[in-house]
């Protein structure tokens, strides 16, 4: 399903992604690796991972990250993406929790 998005929709899920690495406050090693692997995955330019790397050094803003832009068709993907960046450190905080219910009731 990653592999369907277009270039714009992939700096979106890498925007949402990197700002749920951010619910608690900090960005872990693991959260960082699992980011990375994301780039990967996705196949980002050099441009586009320079941009995912600002985000993980400042986060995206609310403005930034409105889940009901999320297309309908890419909204499951979405959710299994952000929940393997706030699982990837092996502890789940009620912030990530939170933010997590909060974005998957904006999405319906």
């Amino acid at each position: 399903m990653l592999q369907e998005l277009k270039p714009r929709e992939r700096m979106q899920l890498m925007k949402f992604v990197c700002s749920f690495a951010w619910a608690d406050l900090e960005i872990h090693r693991a959260e960082r690796a699992f980011v990375q692997r994301m780039m990967a995955r996705l196949e980002l330019d050099t441009d586009e991972c320079a941009q995912v790397r600002r985000w993980l050094e400042r986060p995206p803003s609310p403005q930034e990250t409105d889940p009901t832009t999320i297309p309908v068709a890419h909204r499951k993907a979405f959710i299994e993406s952000i929940v393997g960046v706030i699982e990837s450190d092996g502890v789940v905080t009620q912030e990530e929790r939170d933010h997590l219910a909060l974005f998957e009731q904006l999405l319906r």
